[in-house]
Formats: structure tokens, sequence, C-alpha cells
């Protein structure tokens, strides 16, 4: 769904900037590459635009220079994720086997919101080189409540420990996806849980869009009923299974440093946008040490 989505949108902009182009090859005497120039560009410079404006608005008083940084490397993770990676996407998730040599526990990874399963590429392929059998889920529809993403979860926990023999799996969720597995484990339990690590995601909610519609943007916002209802219910035990990672420069997830949870101490990275915590190496390299500990449990009797 959300590939097709993209596809269409990217149609959409190349045609306007090649209509743009045309016009300024026909009614402004430029040459006529300017319309094969704009096709292409009209794309990158909105992107660039929608970070520029998600980034400023999410500016956090700290380092302008890892600000700068950020931005750029958001942009450089926009076009790798939003132009090359997820619009193109035309197989199912699907299990994917470890390559290491020593197996751990299974890994199911959650992406935020309108993202797909391709977002992790790059983790995936770390983790099962470390020995972690990987699922990352799709979780569709595009525009619903958070709860509703719980059975997709069931699903991935259930495959996994299934195929494995597995009776724990470690999840990982960027963005909206730490919230699926709070959701999740709310309507399921923490048996089955061997680690949680969330990257990016709004757990006290995020300033960025108040007046939102969808139901899980709605859900997103800053300290909203839906976000201490499911603080409220969760032990210090519950807890305990999570770590947390954050950017200070997050240009989504805002106010970035209020992104905990009570008791834990989350792991701060800096200089990296939002999108760019599922690509940065330093991120990717305390995903696979947080999980490293975690070798894959003996088939149940």
């Amino acid at each position: 769904m959300l590939a097709r989505l993209l596809r269409i949108l990217i149609v959409v902009q190349v045609l306007c900037g090649a209509g743009l182009g045309y016009l300024l090859a026909r009614w402004a005497g430029r040459p006529d590459w300017c319309i094969p120039a704009l096709a292409v560009l009209f794309p990158l410079a909105t992107m660039l635009l929608v970070d520029l404006v998600s980034a400023w608005r999410a500016r956090s008083g700290e380092s302008v220079r890892l600000w700068w940084r950020a931005l750029a490397g958001e942009f450089v993770a926009g076009l790798r994720i939003f132009l090359l990676r997820q619009p193109w996407t035309v197989q199912p998730p699907r299990v994917l086997p470890a390559t290491g040599t020593q197996a751990r526990v299974p890994v199911v990874l959650v992406h935020g919101y309108l993202c797909n399963h391709r977002v992790w590429d790059d983790v995936a392929t770390t983790l099962r080189a470390h020995g972690h059998t990987v699922l990352a889920v799709n979780l569709e529809p595009l525009f619903t409540s958070i709860d509703a993403y719980a059975p997709i979860l069931e699903a991935a926990v259930a495959t996994l420990c299934e195929q494995t023999g597995a009776r724990q799996v470690a999840l990982v969720g960027h963005s909206m996806g730490g919230l699926a597995i709070r959701a999740w484990m709310r309507a399921h339990g923490s048996e089955r849980v061997a680690r949680v690590l969330t990257l990016g995601t709004p757990h006290v909610g995020t300033r960025i869009e108040p007046r939102t519609r969808t139901p899980n943007g709605q859900q997103m916002q800053w300290q909203s009923p839906w976000l201490a209802e499911l603080a409220a219910i969760e032990s210090d035990t519950h807890r305990s299974l999570f770590r947390i990672a954050l950017t200070p420069q997050d240009n989504i997830v805002f106010p970035q440093r209020a992104q905990v949870l009570s008791g834990i101490e989350p792991v701060v990275f800096h200089g990296i946008g939002h999108l760019q915590m599922c690509l940065d190496a330093a991120v990717i390299r305390w995903v696979a040490d947080q999980l490293s500990e975690f070798t894959l449990a003996a088939p149940a009797a």
C-alpha cells in the first residue's frame, strides 16, 4: 500500500518538474534540457524542503553544527529510503534466516509512521550476520489505531518462535514502531520478550503536527491520553525489558530528550536525524550489541 502511494507521489512530482521545465524552455527561452533536469530535481527539492522545515521546527537549542550535520544526513537517508527503497517494494515481508555461525534470539523489526519493512534493510543485514533470524513487518493499513497493529506483531512473534524453536524474541521499533510494540505487549504480555529496543520513538508524544486527523497520528501527539493510558499499566518489570535510543537532532519526534520511559536512561546519538537512525552505523552497532547476549533458547519441551 505504501509502496504504491510513494510511486504515485514520485510520478506526480516528476511530472510537476517536467511541466515547470517545459514552461521555462518554451516561455522564457530556456534550453530544452530544463525539462528533464527539473523533472529529476523537483522530487529532490521537495524532500529537501520537507527536511528543512521539519528540522527547523524541531530545533532544540543544541549544537548548530550538529543540526546542520543531521539535516544533511536526514536528506540522504530520505533519498535512500523514500526514493530508492520503499517505493519499489513488491515482495511481502518474509523471515530472513541468520547467516552467522552462532544462533541468537530471533528479532522482529517494526517500522514507523509512513514507512514499510524496507527501512530495515541495513539493520537486518547486520543482525543476520550476527546470528539472528529476522522478520521485518509491514504495519498496514497506514492510518489506523496503533492498537490495530498488535495482531501483526503477534503473528510475527508466533512465526519466529515456530520456525526457530525459540521461546522468546527481541523486538526493535523505530518511531511509531516502538509504540506498536508497547501496544502489542499490553495485549499479549511480555513472557515471549527477551528485549525491546526503540529508536526515536515518541514515548511521550511529539509536537510535530498537533492538528493531525489520523488515528495513529492523534495517538502520537504530545502527552496524548492514549500514551498516558499505555504508560499507566506498565510495571517496572515490564519497562526493564526496554532500551531506548534517541537523537537530540530528531526532526520528527520532539521534544527529543523527553522521549523516555520511567526508570530508563536513554542512549543518545548526536548529529543524526529521525529516519537516519535506521541507517546510521553507530546505531546499528548499538542494536547488535544490545542483542548479542541473547543466544537462541532451546525449544520448549
